[in-house]
């Protein structure tokens, strides 16, 4: 780091072949350093940087090597991730037919829990106890607050950072409401605002955008609240397997949050690169998550915790396909049943698992 900072241009020139910079935000003259060379030789790959998710906010951080570098964000493993296997189920529902719908083995609804309890975090799936990943997610929300945040901004209401995590958390899956949850939390809406908008860039809150269907509907515009891990939320509200089994709602909202980041992971390599949304009338007829391709192609996705699909809980997807006329690609209904069942042409209710299932 010393040489570095010292000397960035001499320090970089003296080390041959692709180069990886960790925690690249310690030493910031390095990448005017990395311009300069990029600029005088364009081989893609010459420099891999990693850093924290705000690097590039930092203040202290005046080059962005913007037009010279791609930025990837890395999410917490997805569980095709954890599976070894690449998914491609993002890339199948938008194609022609899903000519593989079958998982190689049942999942049940144990598992199903465990997975969504123990997140994605690579520290946390070393870790076999619900004690030991507590510790380790209380340390981590610790440092997101004392450390990252305070790197970003001066924190007027930081003793209470933690709190409003712990109230996205209860409400995943839930419109935004800033009245509400200022209110809820005790600190102004523009605090609130302020503090969303920090949470946000180091990717802890996800704020899922409202799709805009045009042809004058009247449709909800807020946001729903998402947040980057089910672990991390089942975490911060204290959920475990007893609780879920005497009541499964809000598993249910935990479950749809699941869903989302799978997808929103799966986008990050997915051929199709489509942006992700969610649905809903002024009459409370909704979709958990619209998937629009940049041709304009439309995938409706519910999410249901049930192992049985119903024929209401088609309404969203079928309102969907009339509003999205030729649009409409399909629509699914993930459950936590075992079988592929079709409803028609492009409706079909599918297990929870082809999201990692399908490769």
């Amino acid at each position: 780091m010393a040489a570095a900072a010292r000397d960035p241009v001499g320090f970089l020139e003296a080390h041959d072949g692709p180069v990886v910079l960790d925690e690249v935000q310690r030493v910031p003259d390095v990448l005017p350093a990395i311009k300069t060379l990029v600029d005088r030789e364009r081989t893609p790959g010459r420099f891999l940087l990693t850093g924290p998710a705000y690097v590039l906010l930092l203040p202290r951080i005046s080059e962005s090597l913007a037009g010279r570098m791609e930025v990837l964000t890395l999410w917490p493993l997805s569980q095709g991730e954890i599976e070894s296997c690449r998914e491609a189920f993002i890339d199948t529902v938008f194609s022609a037919r899903i000519t593989e719908t079958c998982p190689d083995m049942e999942l049940t609804r144990q598992e199903l829990v465990r997975r969504v309890l123990q997140g994605g975090y690579p520290e946390i799936l070393q870790r076999p106890t619900r004690s030991r990943r507590t510790a380790w997610f209380e340390a981590y929300v610790t440092t997101v607050v004392h450390r990252e945040l305070r790197d970003l901004a001066n924190l007027e209401y930081l003793i209470e950072l933690p709190r409003l995590l712990r109230l996205l958390a209860s409400r995943v899956g839930a419109q935004l409401n800033y009245s509400e949850v200022a209110g809820a939390v005790g600190i102004p809406q523009t605090t609130l605002k302020r503090y969303l908008a920090l949470l946000r860039a180091i990717h802890l809150f996800v704020p899922l955008p409202a799709w805009a269907a045009g042809h004058g509907r009247r449709l909800v515009k807020r946001p729903k609240i998402l947040l980057h891990d089910a672990g991390l939320i089942t975490h911060l509200i204290d959920l475990d397997a007893r609780q879920i089994q005497k009541d499964a709602t809000i598993f249910g909202q935990v479950l749809e949050c699941f869903v989302a980041m799978e997808l929103l992971k799966q986008t990050s390599w997915s051929r199709t690169r489509p942006s992700m949304y969610h649905f809903r009338t002024h009459k409370n007829v909704e979709v958990d998550l619209v998937l629009e391709s940049p041709s304009g192609d439309i995938v409706g996705i519910e999410v249901k915790v049930s192992a049985r699909v119903r024929d209401e809980d088609l309404r969203g997807l079928e309102l969907l396909r009339t509003i999205s006329g030729e649009r409409f690609r399909r629509g699914i209904v993930l459950y936590t049943g075992s079988e592929t069942v079709p409803f028609s042409r492009d409706l079909q209710a599918l297990p929870i698992d082809a999201l990692w299932r399908i490769v």
